[in-house]
C-alpha cells in the first residue's frame, strides 16, 4: 500500500464518482479503478458499492475514509510543524490573552524577544477563553493566556497563579457597618458582568460568590471586556465582581475594590499551547513568561 493508493481512495470517497475523481487527480478513469481494486484486494474488503447510477461507500469504506482523513490531516500538520521549525527564528508568533488578566511584564518579555529573535513578528490578540481554546487547537494562535478550565486533550496547560475576587463599586465614600449590610447593598444593586455565553465559567464564579453572600445577582448590564465593565461601574451604573489582580492596573479609576477575605473562591490563570508546536520562539516565550510569573505572581 502506497500513499497514492490512499490519496486515490480519499478522492473517490469524497466525489463518489470515478470520472470526477479521475479528473480531479489528473489521471484517466481506468488506472484509477485499477488502483482502487488493488487497494481493496490488499485490504481484503470491498470499499465501494458500484452501480451504473452511483457509487457509495460500504461500512468498511466509511470507517477507512475516517482513518485516511485523519492520516492526511496529521500529515498536513507535520508539514506545517516542519516548516515552523525551519522558520522558527522568523515568521510570526501569535499570542492570545484575556482582558481580565493584568499584563504588567508581558511587554518587557516581548522586548527581550525582539533581541533574541530580531526577525520574528509577535502579534497580540485579545480573545475570550473559549475562542482561544479553539484557535489554539486549530493553530491560529501559538500561545494563550487565559483562565481555567481548559478542557482540551490537544493542549498543554501550565498554571501561572490563582486570582481571588474583589467587589468593585463606585467610589462614593459609602461605609458599611458589617458584612450583612454590605451584602444587602449588593443584593439591591444592578450588576455589570460578562455575558454568560461569552464567559460561562466566569459567570458561574460570580453566581457562586453571590450565593455565598445570600443572594442571586441581578445582572443588568453586560460587556465583553473588563475595561467596559469598570467604566460602567465608575459611571455609577452598577457593581461588579472581578479578579483582584486588576486593582493595580486600574488604580486610576474612581472605583473602590472591596476584598472578599472570607469567601475562598478564586480563578486560575494559565498558559496554554499546543504540544506539537515545536517553534523555538514559542519555547523561549513559554519559559520566560512562566519564569516571570514565578517571580511576580499575580502580576
Amino acid at each position: 500500500m502506497e500513499l497514492r493508493h490512499l490519496l486515490y481512495f480519499k478522492t473517490v470517497a469524497e466525489e463518489l464518482h470515478f470520472t470526477k475523481a479521475a479528473a480531479k487527480l489528473f489521471i484517466s478513469q481506468p488506472p484509477l479503478s485499477r488502483q482502487i481494486k488493488e487497494l481493496e484486494d490488499e485490504l481484503g474488503v470491498q470499499l465501494f458499492l458500484r452501480s451504473n447510477k452511483q457509487v457509495s461507500l460500504t461500512n468498511a469504506g466509511k470507517y477507512f475514509k475516517a482513518e485516511v482523513d485523519a492520516l492526511f490531516a496529521r500529515l498536513e500538520e507535520s508539514k506545517e510543524i516542519v516548516s515552523k521549525i525551519h522558520n522558527g527564528v522568523s515568521g510570526e508568533l501569535k499570542i492570545g490573552y484575556i482582558s481580565s488578566v493584568y499584563q504588567s511584564h508581558l511587554a518587557e518579555i516581548l522586548k527581550s524577544m525582539q533581541i533574541e529573535f530580531p526577525y520574528l513578528k509577535t502579534s497580540l490578540f485579545e480573545v475570550p477563553t473559549l475562542t482561544q481554546i479553539k484557535e489554539l487547537e486549530e493553530g491560529r494562535l501559538d500561545a494563550g493566556i487565559l483562565r481555567a478550565p481548559v478542557l482540551s486533550e490537544k493542549l498543554m496547560v501550565e498554571s501561572l497563579f490563582f486570582d481571588p475576587f474583589v467587589v468593585v463599586i463606585p467610589l462614593t465614600g459609602q461605609q458599611f457597618e458589617n458584612k450583612e449590610a454590605f451584602a444587602d447593598f449588593l443584593k439591591n444593586s444592578p450588576f455589570i458582568f460578562f455575558n454568560k455565553d461569552f464567559a460561562p465559567h466566569y459567570n458561574q464564579k460570580l453566581v457562586e460568590i453571590c450565593k455565598r453572600m445570600g443572594f442571586t445577582p441581578d445582572i443588568t448590564h453586560e460587556a465583553n471586556n473588563v475595561h467596559s465593565i469598570l467604566q460602567l461601574v465608575e459611571a455609577g451604573l452598577g457593581v461588579s465582581i472581578l479578579p483582584s489582580s486588576l486593582k493595580k492596573q486600574y488604580a486610576q479609576l474612581k472605583v473602590s475594590f472591596v476584598e472578599l477575605d472570607d469567601i475562598p473562591v478564586n480563578t486560575e490563570v494559565v498558559l496554554a499551547y499546543k504540544k506539537s508546536n515545536q517553534n523555538p520562539a514559542l519555547a523561549w516565550f513559554i519559559g520566560h513568561y512562566r519564569e516571570s510569573h514565578s517571580l511576580n505572581p499575580k502580576e
